[in-house]
């Protein structure tokens, strides 16, 4: 009896140990982690990109405004004072050079009317005057001084009618006492100082209406001091605006004016920008990237590729679907589109650019 007690005990320990090494080995199995392998369909969308070698770019912002270029600039001012009866152009419009944009009824304008009718008078009274004593001079009835004073009084007389035919031209008068202002230019209204009944003074200082062509403006972009000895004349640049922060704008500094401001210490940078389409407007706020060159040569990632995690940066290195390896590199200088590494990569190797987070969190977490 004590002898088959003492065989199930030992049967009982054996199935213990048999059931525990079981675990051990299915706990082994599970703690495994299965390789990652990069499916087709991932494959298929994702992006890669070869490391080169590059001269490091540096660059600094720059925070400036749009403005219309001033060789493309025309201002309108009134010629006589008067009473505004029509205004026909409104801030932001599109005007076509001649177009008519207001009216002023002006009583120095029927004051030139006058004076053209005179300038008429008096002409056809000279020429008749002049014939009349050439045929008294014929007959040796008027003295050759009187036909010279003749002859110069009807040159005076055309010469007051060209000049009151040239007032007329100027001023574009077709008679009565209103005086119309044209556009000089084709172009958009970019300033308007009329109002309807206004009175206006014929010695204004202030223009009535600002035209400008808009297809082509400057940024004008202040420098700091501490930062002129960076910025040349002929840098590229890359321009912002809040209007359009997905769209990528591109130029050149045309110009670095040799004044300091004094009260912001800074400098303008003009950069003159093509705008066919005329998404840049004046005043709009602008920020001004200037890209520069270092001396050193670094490897360089797309900034898209790179990882940051738990305060380090990380690639994912591609070697194959089933070859990916998470490579921690030091960072040099981080731009908008490109990242230079100091340490952790070499020229040559690839990358993944699109889909390396997803990546990077299937490996690593």
């Amino acid at each position: 009896m004590k002898k088959s007690k003492y065989i199930m005990l030992l049967s009982t320990a054996a199935l213990f140990t048999v059931a525990a090494c079981s675990k051990k080995e299915e706990k082994a199995v599970a703690e495994t982690p299965e390789k990652f392998v990069m499916t087709d369909q991932m494959y298929s969308t994702s992006t890669f990109a070869d490391a080169t070698e590059e001269v490091a770019q540096n660059e600094i912002r720059l925070f400036g405004k749009v403005s219309a270029e001033n060789n493309n600039i025309s201002q309108v001012f009134p010629a006589v004072g008067g009473n505004v009866i029509a205004i026909k152009a409104e801030l932001g419009d599109y005007v076509q050079q001649g177009q008519l944009l207001a009216s002023v009824r002006s009583s120095e304008i029927a004051g030139f009317q006058s004076q053209a009718s005179d300038a008429e008078a008096n002409l056809s009274i000279a020429e008749r005057n002049l014939q009349s004593v050439k045929d008294m001079y014929d007959g040796k009835l008027a003295s050759e001084k009187e036909l010279v004073m003749a002859q110069k009084e009807l040159d005076k007389a055309k010469a007051e009618q060209r000049r009151m035919g040239e007032v007329n031209q100027i001023y574009k008068l077709k008679g009565g006492s209103v005086y119309n202002l044209y556009a000089p230019i084709s172009g958009y209204i970019v300033s308007k100082d009329i109002s309807p009944n206004e009175m206006l003074s014929s010695n204004r200082d202030e223009a009535v209406f600002t035209i400008a062509k808009l297809d082509r403006v400057w940024v004008l972009a202040n420098v700091n001091e501490g930062d002129l000895n960076k910025i040349k004349v002929g840098q590229e640049v890359g321009i912002r605006t809040i209007a359009y922060p997905d769209r990528d704008i591109t130029g050149k500094i045309d110009k670095i004016f040799n004044v300091i401001d004094p009260d912001t210490r800074a400098a303008k940078a003009l950069i003159s920008v093509p705008n066919a389409d005329v998404a840049l407007k004046p005043e709009m706020n602008a920020t001004v990237t200037v890209h520069f060159a270092d001396d050193k040569k670094f490897v360089t990632v797309p900034s898209e590729a790179v990882v940051f995690d738990k305060s380090k940066n990380f690639v994912m290195v591609y070697k194959g679907k089933d070859n990916i390896e998470t490579r921690e590199v030091t960072v040099y200088r981080a731009l908008d589109k490109k990242t230079y590494i100091a340490t952790g990569l070499q020229a040559g190797e690839k990358v993944i650019v699109k889909n390396n987070l997803l990546i990077y969190d299937a490996i690593n977490d």
